[in-house]
């Protein structure tokens, strides 16, 4: 099997992953909270890490370093990931991920602020077309513009920052390491607002498979993405991550009723152009600069 059919095999495995997230994050929305939702999520996600990283000996690896930095990413996944879980339980699931796709975008300009990257002309107009597609989604106004719209595009801002400070600790930290800091911190993030009110509720018999499915969905979508990356460069994945928009789409048609809005593919389209478009571009540097070094 060549690089880009095991690319191919991950990302599929991704896809279903995320798809399968967001329609138990759908299932149990009105049994628990968004914040009761990450509490269990991340204590199932300790457990999920720990077994795994224990039997596979890479347990040492975790460190008691920059959780400074740890503690910004794991803040910005969590402020995302309740934004994300709240968007899904009001609005088609298409529109969710649709928005979800500006995440790259917002990488591209805080990757300048934090990690002091420099701002390229095909960055602005990238960031400029993203937004155009952003408009096209959500088609803003007063009488029409959702809460769970906004939610959503500002779910896509936490995931970038998170993307970007991950970027940063793995200069100098471990996977296994990111990982359980991830799940330790958004677990004690979500105790905190959960039981903020003096009130955390367990959930349903019924429910507690869909809240397992929801921590072993997450990481094993995040670990099939990166996965991918390993075989494949991002001009080759990305399209593949584009594929979770028509199939979210169908799911969301057969099992909820959800009609397509056509502005949503077109949107996203827009989205996904401006994307691709900038990783072509800077992929091209990438290697033209790694040829002048190598002369």
């Amino acid at each position: 099997m060549n690089e880009t059919l095991r690319a191919a095999a991950w990302m599929l495995g991704a896809i279903l992953s995320f798809t399968t997230m967001a329609v138990a994050g759908r299932a149990v929305s009105l049994d628990l909270d968004t914040f009761e939702i990450m509490m269990y999520r991340s204590l199932i996600g300790i457990v999920l890490v720990v077994a795994v990283a224990g039997a596979a000996g890479t347990l040492r690896e975790v460190r008691a370093r920059k959780l400074g930095l740890h503690g910004m990413r794991n803040l910005c996944h969590f402020a995302g990931q309740n934004l994300w879980f709240y968007a899904i339980a009001v609005i088609p699931l298409a529109q969710v991920f649709a928005l979800e796709f500006t995440s790259p975008l917002w990488v591209m300009l805080l990757s300048v602020v934090i990690l002091g990257e420099r701002l390229t002309l095909n960055r602005v107009l990238a960031a400029a077309a993203g937004f155009v597609g952003i408009l096209i989604v959500t088609r803003p106004s007063i009488a029409t513009i959702e809460a769970g719209q906004i939610a959503a595009a500002l779910a896509a801002v936490g995931f970038a920052g998170s993307a970007v400070f991950t970027r940063r600790l793995t200069r100098t930290e471990t996977i296994t390491s990111i990982l359980f800091w991830l799940t330790v911190m958004q677990a004690a993030f979500g105790v905190i607002c959960a039981g903020f009110d003096g009130d955390i509720a367990m959930p349903a018999a019924a429910s507690w498979p869909w809240v397992v499915l929801i921590a072993c969905a997450g990481l094993v979508a995040h670990f099939c993405l990166t996965t991918a990356l390993r075989f494949a460069p991002a001009t080759v994945v990305m399209p593949l991550d584009f594929a979770r928009l028509p199939v979210i789409a169908i799911v969301g048609m057969a099992v909820y009723g959800e009609v397509l809005d056509p502005f949503v593919g077109l949107g996203a389209l827009v989205i996904f152009g401006a994307n691709y478009a900038n990783i072509v571009v800077e992929s091209r540097r990438s290697a033209r600069a790694r040829a002048v070094s190598n002369t």
